[in-house]
């Protein structure tokens, strides 16, 4: 079984990517992890360019190969003024017109718990596009103001912990 992650940040030194590596190998024996790492070469969403029977640009094409492989999405978001990134929305955006999305299972890691107004937009524009929200395997790490990496997230038991437990959940939810 094949999960495709996608950070919300273009940071090198993301908190948000460091989770999404350290849930990576922390997910169930049966399961690949892929990380998408392209959000920042999506050109920006126009209609014009994602018309019938002419084909997208290609990094669009890959993003939606990527989430067509995929039994389910594992996606991770700082909060910029309220909202989460627009290069995340962007993203979000050229799947709406896509057949790969509507329906696929996805899960929520949350590194700022205060970053509730993020959370509260994506899981509105998700569940707008037909996503399978699964809020049981939603983690919320209080790494608020830390700079952390994989690493440091693997050596804290508690924050593995939560991380294993989403993906337990998540695999568990597909399993239905």
């Amino acid at each position: 079984m094949r999960w495709l992650t996608i950070s919300g940040s273009l940071r090198k030194t993301s908190t948000n990517s460091a989770a999404l590596d350290a849930f990576a190998r922390l997910a169930p024996p049966a399961v690949e992890i892929v990380a998408w790492r392209d959000l920042g070469v999506l050109p920006a969403f126009n209609p014009d360019d994602d018309r019938e029977g002419a084909p997208p640009p290609a990094s669009v094409s890959a993003l939606r190969a990527a989430v067509a492989d995929a039994a389910a999405l594992v996606i991770a978001a700082p909060e910029y003024a309220h909202g989460f990134p627009g290069a995340l929305k962007n993203a979000l955006d050229w799947l709406v017109s896509s057949d790969c999305f509507p329906g696929k299972p996805v899960a929520l890691i949350n590194t700022a718990p205060r970053a509730f107004h993020a959370q509260s937009a994506l899981r509105e524009v998700l569940a707008t596009m037909a996503a399978r929200l699964t809020p049981e395997a939603f983690a919320i790490l209080p790494l608020t103001g830390r700079v952390v990496t994989t690493e440091d997230i693997l050596a804290d038991s508690q924050l593995a912990a939560v991380l294993r437990a989403a993906g337990e959940a998540l695999y568990q939810a597909l399993q239905v």
